[in-house]
């Protein structure tokens, strides 16, 4: 999608979209590939014991044609939501492909989630089918009744009370299928969000979703695709980071992608699958590199084919940044986005897009601004918030069910995103914070970004996370939840320690007046802190 270009600028100038009318994701990041070789790698499946099944776009075809006929056997049609309840495995990339090839609409359900946020999603979305493992079966069974719509069941690991062999259906079907002529605008995902207060909210998506993340994702890895090019992430691909990002990207452009199902991110695993499996691209998000940084480098130990890495959910930090050159020998580009309109902010060494402690600059294609309470674009450097201009096509189309939330979240025509941060004279953004998470303490607004990257360069800090605690006198002052690495012990000496290493880093104003040590940080299950819960203690 993206030009030849010599630099940035001139790669903004040239970009111009061209989203046809009528498009079909399974179409295009499947069959059309599977019809011109369908021996063409699409899946390296990399099981626990090292053993490797090298996966055809022409077995991608076929399973999901089955797989939709399965499912329209069913009664699953055009436009009904089918869950997919599963980790990285071939499975995934198939069931996507037949949902969307059928015309419903695929509901990727990340497989940490417990029963309760199952329900949720499955009653929530009037889900009429579910493709899951015996481990999902299991979560499925104390809460089947709250899902009244959920007509079928499906599990990789063979049938149960209720639920159908997953494989011996796909066997039995046939294995032709003529996909349904879908719009670009028209349902093809929905993935479910959290927000400040309530209950998460289905964010739909139409199929166009995919070639509006194109741009970032390219530039991301630019010149994006390259011969050779294998790509992983250790992101479960029910996140939009994991399936926008990496899968379907990868797919639509007949890239390979690694799958590896990880119980829990380990630092050794992940290097050794990338050496083994030879990973040319990698979107790696920022607290699995901090969970990498806080052991030994790689650097001299492992032998990697990595040209490209991509970072983003959080914010990366200078440190994270510093230590990927010294790590990997790359510099990892940072992008911006969220579930309801992805990858529109990013940077890109390779055309001389970054600075240090920004985002980066608009993804070519896409209008974001910040901006004030009344939606004026603020000035240079002014704190406003992150907004993205509509129309966009990779901005969702509604919130399920939702019609005054998906008003809400528009000022005129600009897509709020919740998010806090700057744009200088030269077109970076810097994050600061959600707008929940903005300190303000003696009249100064705090973002917690660059708290929480200068507390990890301290030696015996392995996550950390800055938070606003009420405070008679300054409103605010900032308090720091620490995990430690192995080797150092909680107290008061360590404490005032890491003080006086941010006060002399940041400023005075900046520093955590307070410090608590836990032993582990509250996440969500895409790796963000969840500082809400940090709040709350107090």
């Amino acid at each position: 999608m993206l030009p030849d270009a010599k630099d940035f600028d001139a790669l903004t100038r040239q970009f111009r979209w061209d989203i046809p009318a009528r498009f079909n994701i399974g179409v295009a990041a499947c069959d059309r590939w599977a019809e011109e070789d369908p021996d063409r790698l699409a899946i390296l499946h990399v099981h626990a014991d090292g053993r490797q099944d090298r996966i055809g776009f022409g077995w991608l075809r076929e399973t999901s044609n089955r797989l939709a006929n399965v499912l329209r056997a069913k009664g699953v049609k055009r436009g009904d939501r089918v869950a997919i309840f599963l980790p990285q495995t071939p499975e995934v990339a198939a069931a996507h492909m037949a949902i969307y090839k059928l015309g419903a609409v695929a509901l990727p359900i990340a497989v940490l989630f417990g029963p309760d946020a199952l329900a949720y999603r499955l009653q929530n979305s009037g889900a009429r089918a579910l493709l899951t493992n015996a481990a999902g079966v299991a979560k499925l069974n104390d809460i089947r009744a709250q899902a009244p719509d959920l007509a079928s069941v499906l599990s990789v690991d063979g049938e149960a009370d209720g639920v159908a062999d997953f494989n011996g259906e796909i066997a039995r079907a046939a294995s032709g299928f003529a996909p349904v002529d879908t719009a670009a605008d028209d349902p093809a995902m929905m993935i479910y969000t959290s927000g400040t207060t309530g209950q998460p909210k289905g964010a739909l998506h139409g199929h166009r979703v995919l070639l509006g993340h194109m741009p970032g994702v390219e530039l991301s890895h630019y010149p994006f695709p390259l011969a050779g090019d294998l790509f992983w992430t250790p992101a479960d691909w029910a996140w939009a980071g994991g399936l926008l990002d990496v899968l379907l990207p990868s797919l639509l452009h007949g890239v390979a992608v690694v799958a590896r199902k990880f119980d829990k991110f380990d630092a050794e695993e992940a290097y050794a699958l990338m050496q083994k499996t030879g990973v040319r691209n990698a979107f790696i998000p920022p607290t699995a590199l901090r969970m990498m940084r806080a052991g030994p480098s790689p650097r001299g130990r492992y032998d990697f084919k990595l040209r490209s890495m991509g970072s983003g959910g959080e914010s990366l930090g200078v440190e994270a940044l510093e230590w990927g050159r010294d790590a990997f020998g790359l510099t990892i580009n940072e992008f911006y986005g969220q579930t309801e309109c992805n990858l529109v902010i990013g940077a890109c060494d390779q055309l001389g897009a970054l600075r240090v402690g920004s985002m980066g600059k608009a993804v070519p294609g896409h209008i974001v601004a910040v901006i004030d309470r009344d939606g004026h674009p603020c000035k240079p450097g002014e704190v406003g918030q992150i907004a993205v201009k509509r129309p966009d096509p990779v901005m969702f189309l509604e919130y399920w069910g939702r019609p005054q939330a998906t008003r809400e979240k528009f000022i005129g025509d600009w897509m709020t995103t919740g998010d806090q941060g700057t744009l200088d004279e030269d077109g970076y953004f810097t994050f600061v914070g959600r707008d929940d998470d903005v300190i303000t303490s003696s009249g100064f607004r705090i973002g917690p970004g660059e708290i929480e990257d200068c507390l990890i360069g301290h030696p015996a800090v392995a996550l950390a996370a800055a938070v606003g605690k009420p405070d008679s006198l300054r409103q605010e002052i900032v308090k720091a939840f620490i995990v430690l690495k192995n080797g150092y012990a909680p107290s008061d000496a360590l404490a005032a320690e890491i003080q006086t290493f941010v006060k002399t880093r940041l400023s005075g104003h900046e520093y955590p007046r307070e410090v608590a040590f836990i032993d582990d940080m509250p996440m969500t299950t895409t790796g963000k802190v969840i500082r809400r819960l940090l709040r709350d203690r107090g």
